[in-house]
């Protein structure tokens, strides 16, 4: 018999699923996935996750065969965390702090994930910052019987590119499949609420939702604010419209609670507005949705108009959206360098598994397997609940994916556009200025503020503190601020990521 242990997530096909294994609808929504999760191993086993939909993650016990059984979803959109005890006791859950409470657990930091973070801004694969904490990897289960650990591979990205189709069939089936996708992200007694960019998957998922009110984020300096632009997208569709003004004071006194409540560093200067904005949203509504997936599914970056040009060589040097620091750099900074751990072993697998294919998707794929799960859905999940808040993406999907999976990569990229057959998708419910409009991203004013000494007082004391010295070659690191101030403003991730990584490594091994 299968007893759930612990359980984090919001299974989407759960009428179908209660259907099939006879468990009764009318039970609370924690009842009945605790059934449907039960049950599903029950009947399917290792293969259980082919059959839900939805964002998830947990372990249960299996009682009839004396061992533990821990799955991840297909992309990652839960953590979930492992370590083992001296005395081969599995200590596992969604949370690193959980984790860190029991007996048996050692705090040690993990050195070697310094030299990954700052090439990547996050953590990405399956070690963390905590020696002998790991990650589950997204489309992984393991199980745990008589102190052996096994961990096995039940999904991948795998692409299947069909030329038989226009942009026109790509962007119905899309269309359809979020028509039949949305019912199953909000349940009948629930409401919600939308987060809504200046972008075209908010907008999107907007449109094809019947939420009233929209959160955006927005500030004073016009050059960086999409509000206006996401208050245009609300007024048009018919929808409220809320804005949260972020100064740059909020935003660096939030910084150490963003990296405690992470429980790892991250650089991503886009996850501190985040935070801002999910407490602000969490004060009128538990429910949200977000429109993560699409860039990484249907090429929505910037840089993946770039694919062909870079060709084969990807191989040597793409290891995700983002890639700060050479390795020469690195050995100038930190006080350890181990030769042997580089970015680019991490994705090396991605690599072989693509083998053949063009690319754009071998970028994708990288990104879908690495970037997405360490760095977006980490700051989605970890931010969300921190503030009470439940934050739902209908892009997030396996039938989306499987779209994308299918489609050409001329239907993605070219020559004038990105998200080409997503865009005209979206056409069908935005006007076209909405569907077509080009990418910004998430805009921070963050390398206009850390030059400021109004602001930056806390990032130059961590810079030349005892902490960077454990670390860090503090005159180089200083260098590096001190040619961003005189004018090199390319350099503020380099030194936000420094900072992130100093103000965590506070929090948990100096605070606490």
């Amino acid at each position: 018999m299968p007893i759930i242990l612990k359980y984090q997530g919001h299974i989407r096909n759960w009428r179908n699923l209660c259907d099939e294994l006879g468990i009764d609808k009318t039970l609370s929504r924690e009842q009945r996935e605790n059934e449907i999760i039960e049950k599903s191993y029950k009947k399917w086993g290792k293969l259980m996750a082919e059959h839900l939909y939805g964002m998830f993650a947990f372990c249960l016990m299996d009682t009839e065969n004396n061992k533990l059984f821990a799955l991840r979803d297909h992309f990652g959109t839960v953590p979930f965390y492992y370590y083992i005890t001296s005395d081969k006791k599995l200590l596992c859950g969604t949370s690193i702090r959980e984790i860190m409470a029991e007996s048996g657990f050692i705090k040690e930091l993990n050195t070697d994930m310094l030299q990954i973070y700052m090439s990547l801004t996050y953590v990405a694969g399956e070690d963390t910052f905590f020696k002998g904490v790991k990650k589950l990897m997204p489309g992984h289960f393991l199980e745990f019987e008589n102190g052996e650990l096994k961990i096995e591979r039940y999904w991948k990205p795998e692409f299947n590119p069909d030329y038989s189709k226009s942009v026109n069939d790509w962007s119905d089936e899309i269309h359809s499949t979020i028509q039949k996708i949305m019912p199953e992200v909000l349940e009948e007694n629930e409401t919600a609420e939308s987060f809504l960019s200046g972008g075209v998957d908010s907008s999107y998922v907007l449109a094809m939702s019947d939420v009233k009110v929209t959160d955006s984020c927005g500030y004073d300096d016009e050059r960086f604010d999409e509000s206006p632009l996401a208050k245009k997208t609300a007024e048009i569709l018919g929808r409220e419209n809320n804005r949260c003004r972020i100064t740059p004071e909020m935003y660096f006194d939030i910084v150490p609670y963003v990296m405690y409540n992470m429980e790892q560093p991250l650089g991503d200067a886009s996850a501190i507005v985040f935070t801002i904005g999910c407490n602000a949203t969490a004060e009128h509504t538990k429910i949200c949705f977000s429109g993560e997936g699409a860039d990484e599914f249907f090429g929505g970056y910037n840089m993946y108009r770039n694919a062909e040009r870079y060709g084969d060589n990807l191989k040597n040097f793409y290891v995700g959206n983002t890639n700060i620091m050479k390795e020469d750099e690195k050995k100038r900074i930190l006080k350890s360098y181990n030769p042997d751990v580089q970015p680019i072993n991490i994705v090396k697998y991605i690599y072989d598994e693509t083998e053949g294919l063009d690319p754009l998707t071998k970028m994708s794929d990288v990104d879908i397997q690495i970037w997405l799960e360490g760095d977006i859905y980490l700051n989605v999940n970890k931010m969300s609940r921190a503030a009470g808040l439940e934050i739902r993406m209908p892009l997030t999907d396996r039938r989306i994916f499987d779209i994308a999976s299918r489609m050409p990569s001329e239907f993605k990229v070219n020559d004038v556009t990105n998200k080409v057959a997503f865009r005209t998708a979206a056409a069908k419910v935005l006007p076209e200025e909405i569907a077509f409009r080009k990418k910004l991203g998430f805009i921070v004013p963050i390398r206009i503020w850390l030059a400021d000494e109004r602001y930056n007082a806390d990032v130059r004391a961590k810079f030349s503190s005892e902490i960077a010295e454990q670390f860090f070659n503090v005159n180089e690191i200083q260098s590096i601020f001190d040619d961003y101030i005189n004018g090199n403003s390319d350099n503020w991730r380099k030194i936000w990521t420094i900072y992130t990584f100093l103000v965590w490594y506070e929090e948990y091994f100096v605070k606490r």
